[in-house]
């Protein structure tokens, strides 16, 4: 469980996934083509039967265990939540999912939507892991990690497959970054493929556990706080095995965002592509549009998500203020 995974493992999950959980779109955004200045693509990991890609990684775990398992549980901050939740159903399983309290009530009720059942307690996705073990040594439950897991890196990983199949001139990649499953796992992939291939993490500028634990030279703790990127929330293990050293020999380099410029970023996609997307899924079109990162030559980046508060979407897409825990995000129209 602690080995790192290889090409051999993504290609062997893409055989696992293959229609149930792959052949996502990509398509042209002929607007952040413009704005970049080159091909600019989207990966839309949000048309996935649970609306993120965290169905891959949660597939290719849950189909690996053997028959007559007591049920699975993992800690997520929504979207891995209900990847397992969903293939569990598909095993006839039963699925207990722990979060924090700071996970969106529209995420909750979604897990639950698929039959899961959800335990709710605590202010970080540290805690709510611990209740994620206990349920293992209590119940005889299997854990499903969110992200530091072989397994569930392979499934993140057939996305790199998929992205240099479809474009092999690609020459960016800006992947959404968090505890480092999808990240990880795409650039094991895409660099086993074409080893000069640039691929950058990018997170929110609060509470971003990865880039403070590469910053560190080790895995640490961060203090968790509301974002519009909540998907991109919670830490990533002080006893983390897998994502950190991936992430840290893998990913070319880091970009943080500001909320302000997560919020810019989803009226653009809105507006300019149509399509509604969480925070967490436009921070790659956040960084181009505030001129953190230049490209020099095609690039893509991953829309990871659609599972949103509609309300506070529409807040935020209207140019009205949103209430971030205790800190007020300016409203502003799009094009303003």
């Amino acid at each position: 469980m602690g080995v790192s995974p290889t090409l051999a493992d993504i290609l062997a999950a893409r055989a696992v996934l293959r229609g149930r959980a792959d052949a996502t779109p990509l398509v042209p955004s002929p607007y952040m083509s413009m704005r970049s200045g080159q091909d600019f693509l989207l990966k839309l990991e949000l048309a996935q039967p649970i609306g993120a890609f965290k169905l891959r990684g949660a597939l290719n775990a849950v189909m690996s265990l053997p028959d007559g398992v007591a049920g699975v549980t993992c800690c997520s901050t929504g979207n891995h939540g209900r990847g397992v939740a969903y293939a569990a159903a598909l095993r006839g399983m039963r699925a207990v999912v722990c979060m924090s309290r700071l996970v969106p009530q529209a995420k909750v009720d979604g897990i639950r939507a698929l039959g899961a059942e959800c335990q709710i307690g605590g202010g970080s996705q540290d805690e709510a892991q611990i209740e994620a073990r206990r349920l293992v040594e209590a119940e005889g439950l299997v854990e499903i990690p969110p992200f530091d897991d072989p397994r569930v890196i392979a499934g993140q990983g057939t996305i790199g497959l998929e992205l240099l199949e479809a474009r092999p001139d690609l020459e960016t990649l800006l992947v959404p970054l968090s505890g480092g499953g999808l990240a990880a796992g795409v650039a094991l992939a895409a660099k086993a493929i074409k080893p000069g291939i640039r691929v950058v993490g990018i997170s929110m500028d609060r509470g971003a556990a990865m880039r403070a634990s590469l910053a560190a030279g080790r895995p640490v703790e961060v203090e968790e706080v509301e974002s519009l990127a909540d998907s991109l929330g919670g830490g990533i293990g002080l006893d983390n095995r897998l994502t950190f050293t991936l992430c840290r020999d893998l990913l070319d380099e880091v970009v943080l965002v500001t909320e302000e410029e997560i919020r810019d970023a989803m009226q653009a996609l809105y507006f300019e592509d149509c399509l509604v997307a969480e925070g967490a899924s436009v921070v790659g079109l956040a960084a181009i549009l505030s001129g953190k990162l230049a490209l020099t030559g095609p690039a893509a980046t991953i829309i990871t998500g659609r599972n949103l508060d509609m309300d506070r979407f529409t807040r935020i897409v209207t140019g009205q203020d949103v209430t971030l825990g205790d800190r007020l995000l300016k409203g502003k129209p799009h094009g303003t």
